[in-house]
């Protein structure tokens, strides 16, 4: 990482901010519907937003990232889902993406969160610990990119339902 970035929780005043930076995040990638600023805004209207950091550089907002409560069929609760996490594109591949990440774990187990779930790509969310797990599954959701995370030890089995904000579509 070049650049000294500051992690911190979201405060109102970064909203419009966060929508823009997570807009511009996915705008080409081609795996996004271009939702997934609808989904951050329904999620923080749901008050659903377990944890919301902003990454800023010289004071500016170039990343965020948001976890929020999945429900797990067969486990206690407590867990909760990593996602969308977004940085400006002219800012991706310095860092902050990862330090985002870490950050929020962090702040989950300070929490007392059980664990984690995420769809992602897989050859970027292994390096922190997620893993494809046998036996938890999110319906629709090819089981090589659904991944968990322990963050108590225990590794639940069962389906992972993620907040109904994740249907947001801006309509």
């Amino acid at each position: 990482m070049t650049d000294k970035v500051l992690i911190r929780s979201e405060t109102n005043d970064d909203f419009t901010t966060i929508a823009e930076v997570t807009a511009a995040a996915f705008k080409t990638l081609a795996i996004s519907n271009q939702t997934e600023q609808y989904i951050i805004a329904e999620l923080r209207a749901a008050k659903a937003l377990t944890v919301s950091l902003v990454a800023e550089v010289d004071g500016r907002v170039v990343g965020h990232i948001a976890f929020s409560p999945v429900t797990i069929s067969d486990a206690p609760p407590d867990w909760h889902g990593l996602g969308p996490v977004s940085v400006l594109p002219q800012y991706q591949r310095r860092g902050i993406g990862s330090a985002l990440i870490q950050e929020g774990i962090l702040r989950l187990k300070g929490l007392g969160a059980r664990g984690c779930c995420l769809v992602g790509h897989p050859g970027y969310y292994r390096r922190f610990g997620f893993q494809n797990i046998r036996g938890l599954a999110c319906e629709g959701v090819p089981q090589d990119v659904f991944f968990a995370l322990s963050l108590d030890g225990h590794i639940p089995q069962g389906n992972v339902e993620f907040h109904f904000a994740f249907k947001a579509d801006g309509q």
